[in-house]
């Protein structure tokens, strides 16, 4: 069953943001995706056939949901899903510059007991040619104009409600039905830099890893053991996550450029995450001073701790603070939040509002179950 409809914004919005509901198995989930996939233009990349051949097999061995999603791609593009020069998913790109900022509060130090993650996606109000330097194409719409919050409930799985900005077969961040909650940031954003390449390679793409999560984990410890275990890559271009789940616990997953990997973690009381690696300055009481190339990271992730430190905060307040480290409606820069999310982890639930525009304030709060079952 498929059910798609407008929950915010208009043509005349910046943003337009359809809810997309997928029931069946993982395969009729994989078809549906790839149809809208190919309605908005996208269609398969040529790819080195050996490297697709281990692709699919570590998506089999580790990911079999994917796999099956696969599967159901080849059938709505009419190929054979065992021809090995496509990419029949799409690749992972999150340009130079984004910033975002998070925060977990566990119920040790939530009003009313319920863990919450709050976080602001903030990411160009600009054109994928004019980010690249170039003049933009006729009608093209900027990057960030279209966004989808896709629910999936699959036969046999977990379901999860996911928004993500232009990749459907990944995601900016998400919660599953046993509450685990995913989020990526960017996470080196003082030597952020294009990415040289997006050939897909083997394991886990950057924006398909929250989702790889929430397929196959409840819990954060098994969520810390699964990336302990996967290959993962990102072109050069680093991000970190942020998990939580619906026990109290969480971290934040690095990999350094050196290929080391880390998750962070800051005992009983709330993690702040910005755009910096949290193991590089693991002490949010000292930070560098911001500058220019640093996108106001570590301001925000103070504002963010001083804020949350030895306090107790309720749904209201975590919107507050977020709002608090949210940019500017400056017309000289670049970044808007594009959404900011509360996620509750005993409630299974995503309350959203999306950036309609400067001076249209942003829409009104939506609340998604993590499942529609």
């Amino acid at each position: 069953m498929t059910n798609m409809t407008c929950v915010a914004g208009g043509n005349d919005d910046f943003q337009l943001v359809t809810h997309l509901t997928v029931t069946g198995s993982q395969f009729e989930i994989g078809r549906v995706l790839t149809e809208e996939a190919r309605r908005l233009g996208w269609s398969p990349r040529a790819a080195d056939p050996a490297v697709n051949r281990a692709r699919m097999s570590w998506f089999e061995r580790n990911w079999p949901q994917h796999h099956a999603r696969l599967d159901g791609a080849a059938a709505a593009l009419g190929l054979d899903p065992d021809q090995d020069d496509l990419a029949l998913d799409g690749w992972n790109r999150v340009p130079e510059g984004s910033a975002c900022s998070g925060l977990w509060c566990p119920p040790s130090a939530s009003a009313d007991g319920h863990g919450r993650v709050g976080r602001n996606y903030d990411f160009f109000v600009s054109t994928a040619s004019e980010i690249r330097g170039r003049q933009p194409r006729p009608d093209e719409l900027p990057m960030g104009a279209r966004p989808y919050v896709i629910t999936t409930v699959p036969d046999d799985g977990l379901a999860s409600t996911v928004i993500t900005m232009d990749d459907l077969d990944g995601c900016m961040d998400g919660m599953n039905e046993a509450g685990l909650t995913v989020m990526l940031l960017l996470a080196d954003v003082e030597n952020a830099a294009p990415p040289a390449h997006t050939a897909p390679q083997v394991g886990l793409g950057s924006t398909q890893l929250p989702r790889f999560l929430l397929d196959t984990c409840e819990t954060a410890a098994q969520a810390k053991q699964a990336l302990l275990a996967a290959k993962q890559y990102d072109h050069g271009l680093l991000l970190h996550y942020l998990v939580a789940d619906a026990h109290g616990q969480a971290f934040v997953w690095e990999r350094g450029r050196d290929g080391s990997e880390h998750a962070v973690e800051f005992g009983d009381g709330p993690l702040c995450v910005t755009n910096h690696l949290l193991h590089r300055h693991p002490d949010p009481t000292d930070l560098p001073a911001d500058t220019t190339p640093s996108l106001g990271t570590y301001g925000r992730l103070r504002t963010l701790y001083e804020r949350s430190k030895g306090v107790t905060l309720s749904g209201l307040d975590l919107r507050d603070l977020l709002r608090a480290v949210r940019p500017d409606e400056d017309p000289g820069a670049p970044f808007r939040t594009l959404w900011t999310t509360v996620f509750d982890t005993a409630d299974r639930t995503l309350a959203t509002r999306f950036y309609l525009g400067d001076g249209r304030d942003y829409s009104g709060e939506l609340v998604f179950p993590a499942s529609a079952r």
